[in-house]
């Protein structure tokens, strides 16, 4: 059931996205050259504690999952897509670094996504990530009242096809505010005009995932949560939580 958000529930969404940003931010200036995927989770879980809020991620076990997500990040690196858990591998110089992060706060959620470069980046990978920006860009400027799911989707993709890139078709954006995951499911694939019509209230988290490699195809690394590009190709992954509102798309996840 796809729940329609108060303006009320959504300035307190406005908040849980405000803690979203902080912790982001802090997991990003974390980033170093010799620095472990863990540390960029402990600045983050740092700044959910001060915020007195909940990691939506840590525990969380869909069905898909063997078991429940042992951080309040995903930390997905290089060829990895998204899921990626954070560990005691050490940041090189060159990585690209995808970062995604929730907050849960006084009962509502926000979910957001950056990537970025460690140390000296590789033009072709800022050209991934920005491409990934442009995406998103897309995705949100479609989503306005009177659209629908489909007009998100298709904004996406032709952004996607325009840069050659591959995108997951499985995964994509959700709706979002009690709970992290909640109706209508926001593909990144997708024909205008078709799907759940967008009205003020709603509240979606749009999420592309480019693969540089131009396939579509992926796999599931042995942890069981991180999903990998099949041709070893890098990836970026960006995400906002938004409100569609009479007077445009809201940005919930900014700072």
């Amino acid at each position: 059931m796809v729940e329609i958000k108060t303006d009320t529930a959504l300035e307190a969404m406005r908040e849980a996205g405000r803690v979203v940003a902080h912790a982001l931010a802090a997991a990003r200036a974390a980033a170093a050259v010799g620095v472990r995927l863990r540390e960029l989770d402990e600045a983050a879980r740092a700044v959910l504690t001060k915020a007195g809020a909940r990691s939506p991620f840590l525990g969380y076990k869909p069905s898909f999952a063997p078991t429940p997500f042992p951080a309040v990040i995903c930390a997905s690196v290089n060829d990895a897509v998204s899921h990626g858990i954070p560990d005691d591998y050490c940041l090189r110089d060159g990585d690209l670094v995808s970062i995604d992060c929730g907050a849960e706060l006084d009962g509502w959620t926000g979910d957001a996504a950056i990537s970025f470069t460690v140390g000296t980046p590789r033009p072709a990978d800022l050209e991934l990530i920005a491409a990934t920006q442009q995406a998103l860009d897309a995705g949100i400027a479609a989503a306005t009242v009177g659209h629908r799911i489909g007009d998100i989707s298709h904004a996406i993709s032709t952004v996607a096809r325009k840069a050659d890139c591959g995108m997951p078709a499985d995964f994509g954006g959700h709706g979002i505010g009690r709970q992290m995951h909640e109706d209508p499911h926001v593909p990144n694939h997708g024909r205008p005009g078709r799907g759940f019509p967008l009205r003020h209230g709603l509240a979606l988290a749009i999420e592309p995932m480019l693969m540089a490699g131009g396939r579509n195809d992926y796999y599931t690394d042995s942890d069981g949560w991180t999903l990998r590009t099949i041709d070893a190709s890098r990836a970026a992954h960006i995400e906002h939580t938004i409100a569609i509102t009479e007077d445009g798309p809201r940005i919930l996840t900014l700072p």
